[in-house]
């Protein structure tokens, strides 16, 4: 999973956009090497490679959750398009929101566990951010998903039995809710269901569609 807040209830936001010029059919890559996000993408049924993106992702001072995870998303994107130019790049990004303060990967249970006690019984926005772009065309969109949670006021005890058994030290905010972590939860709050496990696919499908790739195709006319 993974952040400044955002109504419960925003719409789905337009993209911003910059020269739209997409060609007939562009390979497709994505800019992380995170196993979620190509879990997700893996469900669209299209081939895809992955790229690490080079990419400092130390926040800038001042600078809030949501405008971290849209500058991240979009440098991670540019960052593969400038070695792959004629590809379609999607990069992405999440921070955990608790009340304007980033939580992002703990990286050890001792931190993870502080996350957790910091988020208990607290509402935390997950700011997802996705950005799709290719040099060569010079497209370039991006948008952000803001899934609320609310956590419940855990104990200290459920804290270290959660982390011992799901150990998601690579989770932005500690809370993995495709496995155990959604018995962290009261409630989730979201207008693109998987955004909170890395990547809005309902925005990314938009995005690279315009960008030049092909859904829902027919496989045996493209054998």
């Amino acid at each position: 999973m993974n952040p400044a807040a955002l109504p419960a209830h925003e719409s789905p936001e337009t993209p911003s956009t910059s020269k739209v010029n997409p060609p007939a059919s562009r390979p497709l890559i994505l800019g992380s090497t995170s196993p979620y996000r190509r879990e997700l993408l893996q469900r669209l049924h299209i081939a895809f490679d992955v790229v690490a993106p080079d990419v400092d992702e130390t926040p800038l001072p001042d600078e809030t959750p949501r405008k971290l995870a849209e500058r991240l998303a979009l440098a991670k994107a540019h960052a593969v398009a400038r070695l792959h130019p004629h590809a379609v790049v999607i990069g992405s990004d999440q921070v955990a929101d608790l009340n304007g303060v980033p939580l992002g990967k703990p990286g050890s249970h001792e931190r993870a566990v502080l996350q957790l006690r910091q988020m208990r019984g607290q509402t935390v926005i997950f700011q997802t951010a996705v950005a799709v772009v290719c040099s060569e065309s010079g497209f370039a969109q991006s948008s952000l998903a803001a899934v609320r949670v609310k956590f419940r006021d855990l104990s200290d005890s459920e804290i270290e039995n959660y982390l011992h058994i799901e150990q998601p030290y690579d989770c932005a905010g500690s809370a993995k809710s495709e496995g155990l972590g959604i018995a962290l939860l009261e409630s989730i709050d979201s207008d693109d269901p998987t955004a909170l496990v890395g990547l809005p696919l309902i925005r990314t499908c938009k995005m690279i569609q315009a960008a030049g790739v092909a859904l829902l195709t027919n496989p045996k006319a493209a054998a």
